[in-house]
């Protein structure tokens, strides 16, 4: 009776270790695979704000150009 006992609890235990092994390896292939996706994620909103970044950039370069054009005094060069 004490033999069958303890085949039976070895069995239980041996089969609780493989089912948490999967579990695990499946949990952390879901964890990678999420964190995968959030990181893409990430690095195109990164790319979208940075080609924002510039491309305002460029425009206050312009806007700072045209307005430095237009408050220019015109100097004269008369030779006296």
């Amino acid at each position: 009776m004490g033999f069958m006992l303890r085949v039976r609890l070895a069995s239980f235990f041996a089969g609780a270790a493989a089912a948490g092994a999967a579990g695990g390896y499946f949990l952390y292939k879901d964890y990678k695979l999420a964190h995968d996706s959030v990181a893409l994620q990430v690095k195109d909103l990164h790319d979208h704000v940075d080609a924002r970044y510039k491309a305002l950039d460029k425009r206050l370069a312009t806007l700072e150009g045209q307005k430095s054009s237009e408050t220019a005094p015109d100097v004269d060069t008369h030779s006296d």
